[in-house]
């Protein structure tokens, strides 16, 4: 590479030196950076201004010492002048005559970089030609010549001046190309929309938006653009554009499935609005992560709510419970025996209702895992057939075999329970139930459960996941659809209801996010100063196919990290032996570290705890295999 640079160098120097004309170009800090030998030739300069480096004030400052300039009051003076011109990099021409007697123009031009490139012209001959024309064209009038003199001196001036708007033109034109390709790598789709709603621009990202339309839509109506659907979904926004009234507003892309943000702004000009400019962006991901955390609020008002209620209610069920069986250990007519089973029956109910609030209402996250759909579909098969008659068969369809996906297996196989055992009852004790898993449009994840029973009337179809609306009379609790509902916009997903040609379908979307590929294993610096907490520990890590080295401290800690740069993770306890904690471990490793998973036994609400959970993951022990894997982002080994 470097022989190739030098042989570059040495063409570009012998091919300005061909040059007839002197040439020099000087960078941003008025440094020599190229010449041709024939600038040196031109001004007689010595070797050392000639060199790459050499500072623009000390030529001028020789060439003023030298006389080039003529005489001259402060020659300090002329030579800051000269200097400050120059710095400003402005395109000039000039034609001066030296202290010998030779003419020459001076051409200059800023480069796009900074700094700029002189070119110096011998035009004594042009203007020993003029004087002679002068000298012998008696005939010719004084204006005549004076007119041509200054004709010649204009095209020279115009020839300077058209280079410059050359590489003006250039300029733009990049400035142009970059806008544009900036414009094009944008995650959104920008464009404009003329009076008649036809595109005028467009960053050609509309199809990556909104998937299925098309890429090319210059000069396209935005309605034929779009579509029927989704063009009603924003037109009554881009009349109120056209009105002068800018919007941002979501919607939701029917055949994508996306949720689509979109910005509408007027184009104003002084004869009115001539367009509206187009902004929009695919937001499913924000969408999913917002309605999760709405739901998750929701649920903790819902348990501050009914905690009070629940708590005071169950001890009543208690008393209840407590006199029932002490009533029914005491002799009394064979009559009350009915009477005292159905109450016992009764509270036993209240309290599963209270199991199934407690759920609805509790502390449940969603915590997502890497999960193989085929397993996942397996084993959910294998606990749903356990509850289900022989008369009752139950298909599983995987239309996404071989994949994996962050699901939180445990809360998704509970609501597809709760699905299944619905239909198993809709069915009446015999029918057919299917169960798909496909991917949608790219977005979600569906789990499709169809039945051959009667279907959702028209008022289970709109109440259906509302809590205690049940169509099974005294039999349900009314809270199985409710909690799938839940659990789903916990998820960032959601629940549509439906009948198919055969009966009842529910679809449960989740978001459609794959889990990373399976990882080698890594070295796994484990800090724990319980010897046994870190042998079982140690255990788990080993089973899921990491190398482990341990520590008790933080000073032994960061003494093997020092020591073992291939350490991937480390694992610390928040106390640690001696002064130090894990999180001062944490800090001491830094940013360039490796990654830091904290665990401990202390309360949530200890400052340790409350500082490490604001730092990064933290597992609260005692945990297993399956909840360490989770915390190190992989799935457990084979």
């Amino acid at each position: 590479m470097a022989a190739r640079a030098g042989r570059t160098e040495a063409l570009m120097t012998a091919g300005l030196n061909l040059i007839q004309q002197a040439l020099s170009i000087y960078d941003s800090d008025l440094r020599l950076a190229a010449c041709n030998r024939r600038f040196q030739e031109m001004f007689d300069l010595p070797d050392r201004l000639v060199e790459p480096g050499a500072r623009f004030e000390d030529t001028i400052r020789f060439l003023v010492e030298r006389g080039e300039y003529g005489p001259v009051d402060d020659a300090e003076e002329a030579i800051r002048a000269r200097v400050e011109i120059a710095r400003r990099f402005q395109p000039h021409y000039m034609e001066r005559t030296r202290a010998n007697g030779q003419t020459i123009s001076v051409e200059g031009s800023p480069l796009p970089e900074g700094g700029w490139v002189t070119v110096y012209t011998d035009i004594t001959p042009a203007k020993q030609h003029e004087a002679m024309l002068r000298a012998r064209s008696e005939e010719l009038s004084e204006q005549l010549v004076s007119h041509a003199e200054e004709l010649a001196a204009a095209n020279r001036q115009l020839a300077a001046t058209n280079a410059a708007l050359e590489e003006a033109s250039r300029e733009l034109a990049e400035i142009e190309a970059r806008t544009r390709m900036t414009a094009e790598m944008m995650p959104a789709h920008i464009a404009h929309v003329d009076a008649e709603r036809r595109y005028t621009y467009s960053n050609r990202r509309l199809s990556s938006v909104l998937p299925g339309r098309p890429r090319d839509i210059l000069g396209r109506p935005i309605a034929e653009a779009l579509g029927g659907a989704a063009y009603a979904r924003i037109a009554p926004h881009l009349d109120a554009a056209f009105d002068g009234r800018e919007s941002v507003f979501e919607f939701t892309d029917e055949i994508s499935s996306r949720r689509i943000r979109v910005a509408f702004t007027p184009d104003r000009r002084d004869s009115g609005i001539e367009g509206v400019y187009i902004l929009s962006m695919d937001v499913t991901e924000e969408t999913q992560a917002r309605a999760a955390l709405q739901q998750t609020r929701r649920r903790e008002m819902a348990a501050q709510l009914t905690s009070g209620l629940a708590h005071d209610f169950s001890n009543l069920l208690t008393i209840i419970l407590g006199s029932q069986s002490r009533l029914a250990a005491l002799p009394m007519p064979a009559e009350a025996r009915p009477m005292i089973d159905a109450t016992l029956a009764a509270a036993r109910r209240g309290g599963t209702l209270l199991e199934r609030l407690a759920q609805l209402t509790g502390a449940r996250d969603w915590t997502p895992q890497p999960c193989d759909t085929d397993a996942f579909l397996s084993d959910l098969e294998t606990l749903a057939r356990a509850a289900l008659p022989a008369q009752v068969t139950l298909t599983m369809r995987n239309e996404m075999p071989g994949e994996r996906l962050l699901l939180d297996p445990g809360l998704v196989q509970d609501a597809l329970l709760n699905l299944i055992l619905n239909a198993r009852d809709a069915c009446g004790g015999a029918g057919r139930i299917s169960v798909t898993l496909a991917a949608l449009q790219g977005t979600w994840a569906e789990f499709s459960v169809t039945d051959t029973g009667p279907g959702f009337s028209d008022a289970a179809l709109k109440r259906g996941c509302e809590p205690f609306y049940t169509t099974k009379g005294g039999e349900g609790s009314g809270l199985g659809l409710a909690m799938v509902y839940d659990m789903a916009k916990l998820a960032g997903g959601r629940v549509i209801l439906g009948n198919s040609f055969s009966g009842a379908r529910v679809a449960l979307r989740l978001p459609l996010r794959a889990a990373p590929a399976r990882g080698d294993g890594r070295l796994v610096l484990l800090v724990e100063d319980s010897p046994d907490l870190r042998a079982s520990v140690r255990e788990m890590l080993t089973g899921l196919g990491h190398a482990v080295v341990e520590a008790a401290s933080a000073a032994e800690a960061r003494a093997l990290a020092e020591t073992l740069p291939e350490i991937g993770a480390v694992l610390t306890d928040l106390t640690l032996e001696g002064a130090e904690t894990g999180l001062d471990l944490a800090r001491a490793l830094g940013a360039e570290g490796p990654p830091v998973w904290f665990m401990t036994a202390l309360p949530p609400d200890h400052p340790l705890h409350a500082e490490a959970r604001a730092q990064g993951p933290v597992l609260t022990k005692p945990f297993g295999a399956e909840a360490l894997a989770r915390a190190l982002g992989v799935g457990l080994a084979a």
